[in-house]
């Protein structure tokens, strides 16, 4: 008798199909982003529905709702009210990432992994991700600048230091930092692999970090590299980098796995502004299952190989699957 293969066999039940599933998606593994701002009231973001910028008065009440839903963490990105060349605000004891840990330890304690995003895009008046001379991204004074504002993010309470510039050299400094200051503890999540992507468009609104002039393309990669990203991330990983991280998610699935297969330290995805816009657009037209399409997305971006992923529809998403059980 001829052997025939019939795949469909495992496949005939819903207990069956649950049983050997090879990828599983839990809310733990999910982290969303929040964006806190010097302002009295909560303001909905537009071009990101269902996401707000949030005062630093009531992200307590928010980040009690995350716990509660079980999500593994929050990246907080800060919005201050006045911006300068030099985002002076960015490593301020008062600053607004600042006093929002400390709201948010004193609201859920360790119920949430706070995650702190370390850039200047969102504190400089010009909206770059450094200082500048000439027009030009300075990057060693850049540098200098990111590991005083890591050092004030964990002297803060954070969990975790995200540094997003793409500088080079940046990731040995801020452990350095973190060392010295006495946070030996503190793991760092780099951005390790941050293409210069059309898919941030939404982010940028939010954080009001457009930049003036010019691009990012000086320090974000070429969407077209992918033996580019191995070099990143080796140099991130020697320097200290505890995580590394891919942004954005869907468009670069190959880097996930690429890295997934090359290195032995958790990876995060960043299912960016974008990618979760596209999503609402669609679904609010009528054209998509707005849930099943975003489901889909996220077991895609761990099928990939991500340990944890950065998304806009953590909270969502960690509902839909609470429901499902």
């Amino acid at each position: 008798m001829e052997l025939v293969e019939r795949p469909r066999r495992l496949r005939r039940t819903a207990v069956l199909r649950d049983m050997v599933r090879e990828t599983r998606l839990h809310p733990r593994q999910l982290i969303q982003p929040l964006f806190l701002s010097e302002g009295d009231r909560v303001e909905p973001i537009g071009s990101l529905p269902g996401i707000s910028r949030w005062p630093v008065a009531s992200i307590g009440e928010e980040a009690r709702r995350l716990a509660g839903l079980g999500i593994g963490g929050v990246l907080l990105f800060g919005i201050p009210r006045d911006k300068d060349p030099l985002g002076a605000s960015a490593d301020a004891p008062d600053g607004v990432v600042q006093r929002g840990i400390r709201a948010i330890r004193e609201a859920v304690g360790s119920g949430l992994v706070v995650i702190t995003d370390v850039c200047l895009c969102e504190y400089t008046d010009h909206g770059h991700c450094g200082i500048l001379r000439d027009g030009e991204v300075l990057n060693d004074e850049t540098v200098e600048r990111l590991t005083r504002i890591a050092v004030s993010h964990a002297r803060a309470g954070a969990d975790v230091v995200a540094p997003s510039d793409m500088m080079d050299g940046r990731v040995g400094a801020i452990r350095e930092a973190l060392d010295d200051a006495g946070y030996t503890g503190i793991p760092i999540l780099s951005y390790a692999v941050k293409y210069a992507s059309a898919f941030y468009g939404p982010f940028r609104d939010a954080a009001q970090s457009t930049p003036a002039f010019g691009d990012r393309r000086g320090a974000q990669m070429d969407p077209a590299n992918a033996r580019e990203a191995l070099r990143e991330a080796a140099l991130d990983v020697e320097q200290g980098a505890d995580m590394i991280m891919v942004k954005p998610g869907l468009p670069y699935l190959d880097i996930v796995r690429l890295l997934r297969e090359s290195f032995n330290v958790p990876i995060a995805a960043y299912h960016v502004s974008g990618e979760y816009a596209m999503v609402k657009a669609a679904e609010a037209k009528g054209w998509i299952d707005g849930r099943a399409v975003m489901l889909e997305s996220l077991l895609g971006l761990r099928r990939a190989g991500a340990d944890m992923i950065i998304t806009y529809a953590a909270a969502e998403a960690a509902g839909w699957l609470r429901e499902q059980g």
